[in-house]
C-alpha cells in the first residue's frame, strides 16, 4: 500500500472498500494502484455528449496503461437547445449546479488520486471546472469537441431565426423542416460560438486542458488521441499530486476573460466563470468582464457575431492562435495542467507541426487563417465584446454583448412594454403588437423568479424582424442563449422577484440605454423625462404598493434553486 496517496490512505480506513471493489472485477493488484476519476456527462441526451464514453474509455485504458486504476463516472446534462421554448428551459442553469454538486458526491464519497473530466457543452462544461476547483484534485479536462456545419454551412443557431420566419409567413413549413432535419448532422457542440464552445475554449485558456485541443472536430482522431493523452497525464498528475487550485490562480481566470473577448463569448460566460472562480478561491464577478473587455480586442470571424461556423476555429489555429494575437495582454507565467506555463506551451506549439496540419485543413476550405482569426492590429473591434450597464433599472448591474448590438441601439430611449414573462413578450413580438422604439422588457425570469431560462426565440424573433432588430431593446433579468444576438440586454440585477427595479416598470415609462458610458435607467414616465430624484421619489412610490409574488417553485430541484441562487453578477450559483 502507497499511504501517501489519498486512495490509500481512505483504504486503511474503509476495510469494506477492497471486497466491494473485487466484486466489480478489481485484481488485488489493482487495489494499490493510483486511482484515477474518469468523470464524463456521457448519456444519450444530446450531440454534446452522446460520443464521450469512447473518450472516457481511451482516457481509462491509457490511465491505466501508466500502472494506474480507474473508474467510470457519469453526470449525465440535458441540453438547452432540448428545452428552449417550455418550461424545461428553467432547469438549465440549475443542472450545472447539480451536476457540480454530483461530481463532487462522486470524488469525496470514495476518494481518488487524480481525475481526467469529459464534457461539451453549455452547463456540463462549467459544472465540470466548478467541480474541479471544489474537490481540488490532480485533474485534466478534455472538451467533447464541435460538430460540423450542415449543407451551405448551416448552423442551429439559424433555427430560431428560420422558426419565426416560417411564423411570420416568410418561408414554408416544408423549408423550416428541411433547415430542422440539416442542423446538427454529427455529434459536438452546435458549430456556433455559443456557450458551450465559449466554455470549452475558456477550459483551455484556465489552463486544465492539453494545449490546442479545446474544440477540436467531434469525430475526429485528434480529439481522441488528446483523450488518450489526458489519460497518461492524469496517472502522472496522481503520483505528483499537482492539484488544480496549485496551478489556476487570479491571472488565470484574467487571462481567461481577455480570451472571451477575443472570441465575442457568450455572455453567459459572465455567469460561469465567477461561478468557477468562486470554487477556485478567487474573487470575479461581472465588473472585472466589463474593466478587462475595455480596449480588448475582438478577432474572431464565427458565427453568431461573424461569419463562420465553429468548426473553423480549431483549424484556425484554435485557442493557441488566439494566445498568439492577444500575448502582449496575457500572464504568460501562469502554470497550466502540462506542468509547464503558458508561455512555454506556446513556444512548444511553435517548434511542432501543430499549425501548419491545422491550416491545412483550412486551406480545403478555401480559407486562410486571417478570414476566421483576424491579426492583433486587424480587429473586428478593439473595445471587447460585453460590457456591464448600471443605472436605477439594474443598480447591480446588467449584461449586454454590445459587438451584436446594432449602432443604432447603442445610445438610445425607448419606450416600456414590461410582460411578466418571455411567453407573453414572444407572442407580442410575433403578431406585430411592438412597434420600432419600443423596449421590451421582461420580468421574473430570473434565478429566484424561474431558474434563469434564456430568451432565445425571443431575441430570434426581433432580430429576424428588420422592422425591430435595430429600432428596439429587449431588457430581462433572464438571460440568453450563446446564439443570441440584436438589442438584447439581460441579466438585470436586483431581480424582480428579489424586488429589483424591473418589477416596478410600467407601461409607458422612457428607458435610457447608453452602452458607451454603461448607463440602463429610467428617465421619464409616459412621454416626459424627469430628473433623478423624481424617479427616484417615483419609484419608491410604485415600491409601496408592490407586492412579492409567491415562489413558482417550492420543492423540487428548482424549489431549492430558486430560494437560494446568488445575483447573476456573481454567478448565479445556489449560495
Amino acid at each position: 500500500m502507497k499511504p501517501s496517496l489519498k486512495s490509500q490512505q481512505v483504504r486503511g480506513v474503509a476495510p469494506e472498500m477492497d471486497p466491494l471493489r473485487m466484486g466489480m472485477g478489481w485484481s488485488a493488484d489493482d487495489l494499490e494502484k493510483p486511482q484515477i476519476l474518469i468523470e464524463s456527462t456521457y448519456g444519450q441526451s444530446h450531440p454534446g455528449s452522446a460520443h464521450l464514453l469512447a473518450l472516457a474509455q481511451s482516457a481509462a485504458a491509457a490511465a491505466d496503461a501508466q500502472g494506474c486504476k480507474s473508474a467510470l463516472y457519469f453526470a449525465t446534462d440535458i441540453c438547452d437547445g432540448m428545452s428552449q421554448g417550455h418550461d424545461g428551459g428553467n432547469y438549465s442553469l440549475v443542472s450545472r449546479d447539480t451536476i457540480a454538486n454530483l461530481i463532487e458526491i462522486h470524488a469525496k464519497a470514495t476518494t481518488f488520486d487524480a481525475g481526467v473530466f469529459l464534457s461539451s457543452c453549455d452547463k456540463s462544461v462549467p459544472a465540470q471546472l466548478m467541480a474541479i476547483g471544489r474537490i481540488d484534485m490532480p485533474a485534466v479536462m478534455v472538451t467533447g469537441g464541435v460538430m460540423p456545419a450542415g449543407p451551405d454551412l448551416l448552423t442551429l443557431e439559424q433555427i430560431g431565426m428560420y422558426s419565426a420566419m416560417c411564423r411570420r409567413g416568410e418561408i414554408s413549413e416544408e423549408q423550416l423542416t428541411w433547415y430542422k432535419h440539416h442542423a446538427c448532422p454529427s455529434c459536438g457542440a452546435c458549430s456556433f460560438m455559443g456557450t458551450a464552445s465559449t466554455m470549452q475554449i475558456m477550459a483551455e485558456a484556465l489552463g486544465l486542458t492539453l494545449p490546442g485541443t479545446a474544440l477540436l472536430p467531434a469525430g475526429s482522431p485528434e480529439l481522441a488521441e488528446a483523450a488518450k493523452e489526458a489519460g497518461a497525464l492524469a496517472a502522472r498528475l496522481a503520483v505528483q499530486g499537482l492539484t488544480a487550485r496549485q496551478m489556476v490562480t487570479e491571472k488565470s481566470f484574467e487571462n481567461a476573460v481577455i480570451i472571451h473577448a477575443a472570441i465575442s463569448g457568450s455572455t453567459n460566460t459572465l455567469l460561469h466563470l465567477p461561478a468557477i472562480a468562486r470554487e477556485f478561491g478567487v474573487e470575479l464577478d461581472a465588473q472585472a468582464f466589463d474593466r478587462i473587455h475595455r480596449g480588448a480586442h475582438y478577432l474572431l470571424d464565427v458565427r453568431p457575431a461573424g461569419r463562420w461556423p465553429a468548426e473553423f476555429f480549431a483549424y484556425a489555429g484554435g485557442v493557441p492562435r488566439v494566445m498568439e494575437e492577444v500575448r502582449s495582454m496575457l500572464h504568460l507565467d501562469v502554470m497550466t495542467v502540462t506542468g509547464k506555463t503558458l508561455g512555454d506551451n506556446l513556444e512548444a506549439l511553435k517548434k511542432s507541426d501543430y499549425y501548419a496540419r491545422r491550416e491545412e485543413r483550412l486551406a480545403k476550405a478555401g480559407l486562410a487563417r486571417e478570414d476566421v482569426i483576424r491579426p492583433f492590429q486587424e480587429p473586428i473591434g478593439s473595445e471587447g465584446t460585453v460590457a456591464v450597464l448600471k443605472g436605477n433599472l439594474a443598480p447591480q448591474g446588467a449584461v449586454v454583448k454590445h459587438s451584436a448590438v446594432p449602432k443604432e441601439m447603442h445610445r438610445a430611449k425607448v419606450i416600456a412594454r414590461p410582460f411578466d414573462c418571455e411567453e407573453e413578450a414572444i407572442e407580442a413580438v410575433l403578431t406585430g403588437k411592438i412597434q420600432p422604439g419600443d423596449g421590451v422588457i421582461i420580468r421574473y425570469e430570473g434565478p429566484r423568479g424561474s431558474g434563469m431560462p434564456e430568451m432565445f426565440y425571443t431575441t430570434e424573433a426581433i432580430s429576424s424582424d428588420p422592422k425591430l432588430a435595430a429600432s428596439i431593446a429587449l431588457i430581462t433579468d433572464g438571460r440568453f442563449s450563446g446564439a443570441s444576438k440584436g438589442p438584447a440586454i439581460g441579466h438585470v440585477s436586483p431581480e424582480a422577484a428579489s424586488g429589483g427595479p424591473i418589477a416596478l416598470v410600467e407601461e409607458g415609462d422612457i428607458i435610457e440605454i447608453d452602452i458607451p458610458r454603461r448607463v440602463l435607467r429610467i428617465c421619464g414616465v409616459r412621454g416626459e423625462e424627469k430628473s433623478e430624484e423624481e424617479i427616484a421619489a417615483l419609484l419608491e412610490e410604485r415600491r409601496q404598493s408592490w407586492t412579492a409574488r409567491a415562489r413558482r417553485y417550492e420543492k423540487g430541484a428548482l424549489g431549492l434553486f430558486t430560494e437560494k441562487a446568488a445575483s447573476p453578477m456573481l454567478g448565479g450559483y445556489m449560495d
